[in-house]
């Protein structure tokens, strides 16, 4: 009896994409996502409860139960035999390639099949250049559909497996509070990684918060890579704020419309 391919996705947003791209295609393949973010955070181990706590310690964030809840329905899905397993990754994007580590830690020596976007070059808006699909979350279902992405699909081979496997072991001793992308490395690194980027955008007049953070996230993409998201940046701001390093107006810089920041301005 053939299995149902069971498609396993480490951002949401591209495992909508990749769902609407399958569904036009006529295919019923199912896909799940994992909606928490490994590239912060305790890792050793990867406890959900533990993690919402830390998140809430740490980030300020009160409502990462819903996550906790997800993740524990993904873990169920994403490890059971009834499926033909094809993951999707970038090692371009710390949050895909973190999940990707600990999904494969769990899977223990099971067989599965890996499209690993890193490299690829898309067609986006011909006769425009291909460029570097960097993430399955980047990519609409035309996107993905058009170039047959699921195509990509090969089975993980042992060197690679234990590669990726002393890796995350390395990076599950160390714990430490990120990890980010370093060329093709995933490395750990200390809390306050962000905290210059998110300075270098701050000006001595007030901006959104959002925009402060919009603009260290596009950086990123402009290196081709995903490093973090506003759920951790924001909660930066609010530390570089505690330490004096920049002034707020507004409640919290969690509430990234609403809240506005400077540097601060010199006392006579």
């Amino acid at each position: 009896m053939m299995q149902t391919m069971l498609h396993v996705i480490f951002t949401p947003s591209g495992a909508g994409s990749l769902n609407q791209a399958l569904r036009n295609a006529g295919r019923d393949d199912r896909v799940i996502s994992f909606f928490d973010d490994l590239s912060f955070g305790p890792i050793n181990p990867a406890d959900s409860s533990l993690r919402a706590k830390w998140v809430e310690n740490e980030l300020g964030w009160t409502e990462w139960d819903d996550v906790t809840a997800q993740s524990e329905r993904f873990w169920r899905d994403a490890l059971s035999s009834d499926y033909r397993k094809v993951v999707w990754l970038s090692r371009r994007s710390a949050m895909e390639y973190a999940g990707f580590l600990e999904w494969l830690w769990r899977l223990g020596g099971a067989p599965c099949e890996v499209v690993d976007l890193s490299e690829v070059r898309i067609s986006i808006r011909p006769p425009q250049p291909p460029v570097l699909a960097v993430s399955v979350a980047a990519l609409s279902p035309d996107q993905i559909r058009g170039n047959n992405l699921w195509d990509l699909a090969e089975p993980l081979q042992m060197r690679a497996r234990d590669r990726y496997l002393d890796l995350w072991r390395q990076l599950r001793s160390e714990n430490a509070p990120l990890r980010v992308i370093d060329g093709e490395k995933l490395l750990s690194a200390p809390i306050t990684f962000f905290d210059s980027f998110l300075l270098s955008y701050a000006k001595p007049n007030w901006q959104k918060v959002a925009m402060v953070v919009g603009q260290t996230l596009a950086s990123q993409v402009d290196e081709s890579v995903f490093q973090t998201g506003d759920i951790f940046l924001a909660p930066r701001i609010n530390a570089l704020v505690e330490s004096g390093r920049l002034e707020i107006k507004g409640k919290s810089a969690l509430e990234m419309r609403f809240s506005e920041v400077r540097l601060p301005r010199a006392r006579d």
